[in-house]
């Protein structure tokens, strides 16, 4: 496992008018009650505000005009997955993730979401929740990392 590296990713903390923050169930793992918030790879020499912007439209269908970007992180942020899941994800090729994450204001309505806008869809379904809410929902490993990001944007939530 050391001799594996961290999977290059961005996230997205996409916060409405009211100060909620969007989650999914994903598709997945929809028996696990978890939730998290829209996140993927980015392609090799991809820019990483073009990554979250990608990886929100095909998670949710939100687009660039119903965004606005308020803040990347300046660090990243690293998880490692459980044992049991090493190997198993992403081609076997990391021990878990290297994120970068970004908080989106969302401008447009919820009808503009579409969890069926990229196929296959990532998440089953979604809601609006309290930010303090989006630590306890998410699968342990990742908590330390939500917790993070959180504290990351609380003053412009």
């Amino acid at each position: 496992m050391n001799e594996l590296g961290y999977r290059p990713c961005v996230g997205v903390m996409l916060v409405n008018a009211a100060g909620k923050v969007f989650v999914g169930q994903r598709i997945d793992n929809k028996d696990s009650g978890a939730w998290q918030m829209p996140q993927g790879g980015v392609d090799e020499g991809e820019d990483l505000h073009d990554a979250a912007l990608r990886e929100l439209a095909e998670e949710t269908g939100a687009r660039e005009e119903h965004v606005t970007i308020l803040r990347q992180m300046e660090e990243t942020v690293r998880y490692d997955l459980p044992e049991e899941l090493i190997g198993k994800l992403w081609g076997g090729k990391y021990r878990g993730q290297e994120q970068v994450w970004f908080l989106a204001r969302f401008i447009g309505e919820d009808l503009d979401i579409d969890l069926e806008a990229h196929d296959p869809p990532e998440f089953a379904e979604w809601k609006w929740v309290e930010p303090d809410q989006v630590p306890e929902l998410i699968v342990p490993f990742k908590k330390r990392v939500y917790r993070t990001v959180l504290e990351a944007f609380r003053e412009l939530i």
